[in-house]
């Protein structure tokens, strides 16, 4: 983590890049004690590891410590213009922004399309990601407001976002047979669940298959975040498979649903199915390894 990374920083270093992760309050502002960033960005406020956080608000909270230690030392925040959440706590902050079509951010960004690549436009660069859907933008974003800021060249800058393919089953495109598929199975969470589906049922293609498993470390929060995905795609023309004992145990009758258990349960049917010419995503939990529905495809 924070400590293997400081760690392999070298005299020849200028600019370390730190990721601060975080299951509880007070968790932030040790690793910022630890790390002393002289900026901050805090990437989202999503709805991860409600249980350690106390919920929601306890994610604001614990998440905020970043803010907190960037006011207590004047440093400086990146801040998303977009998040009414991350404008409001970062008010009397140093501050340098960016948004989508908004003039009122140091750096302005249009979105081109997002079907599925982000392809975005600002100060007349044109940047085409192999990022899929639009909620991978802000990740575009705010790299290029750091690498402006920091006097990087915009011919650099595209090419360094245009050059990253995403790896390690986060946001992956694959081909397999006559399947295009989408692997985000790296972790989730009822936030990440829900802009990925949103994103996906957006794509063209009649035929779109989902693999959805459980979402972990939500404590009491559980039951109805599970049900709120079923929920959102009762009416979708999409067919769903959710996987692992939480969506199992909340399961509804529904012609485009089937739920499993576990994974073991799922790979039996699917061995003897045969999925054709279909757009597939599939996202859970790290815990649930949803990447072996890879090899029964």
């Amino acid at each position: 983590g924070v400590p293997l990374t400081l760690l392999s920083f070298t005299k020849e270093t200028e600019i370390g890049i730190v990721e601060m992760g975080a299951n509880h309050q007070k968790e932030i502002e040790f690793l910022c004690n630890l790390a002393l960033p002289d900026f901050g960005y805090i990437t989202n406020y999503g709805k991860a590891h409600l249980e350690g956080f106390g919920g929601i608000e306890g994610v604001i909270k614990g998440k905020s410590e970043m803010y907190q230690y960037i006011s207590n030392h004047n440093k400086i925040a990146f801040v998303n213009l977009d998040d009414e959440i991350q404008l409001r706590k970062s008010t009397e902050l140093t501050k340098i922004t960016f948004g989508l079509n908004n003039e009122k951010a140091n750096l302005n960004i249009k979105i081109i399309t997002a079907n599925p690549f982000v392809e975005i436009i600002y100060d007349q660069v044109v940047i085409k990601s192999a990022l899929i859907g639009l909620y991978n933008s802000n990740n575009i974003n705010v790299a290029i407001l750091i690498g402006k800021y920091f006097k990087i060249e915009d011919l650099q800058i595209k090419k360094a976002i245009e050059s990253y393919v995403p790896d390690n089953n986060r946001s992956q495109l694959l081909e397999k047979k006559t399947n295009k598929i989408i692997l985000d199975a790296y972790n989730a969470n009822p936030s990440s669940m829900k802009v990925a589906i949103e994103n996906f049922i957006q794509i063209e293609n009649l035929n779109k298959i989902l693999f959805l498993g459980d979402m972990f470390e939500l404590g009491d929060e559980s039951i109805i975040e599970h049900k709120a995905i079923i929920s959102m795609l009762i009416n979708q023309k999409c067919f769903t498979y959710f996987i692992g004992n939480y969506f199992y145990e909340n399961r509804i009758e529904n012609s485009n649903f089937l739920f499993f258990k576990n994974y073991g349960d799922l790979a039996a049917v699917l061995k003897n199915s045969k999925i054709k010419n279909a757009n597939i995503l599939i996202k859970g939990s790290r815990g649930m390894a949803l990447e072996r529905v890879l090899e029964v495809l």
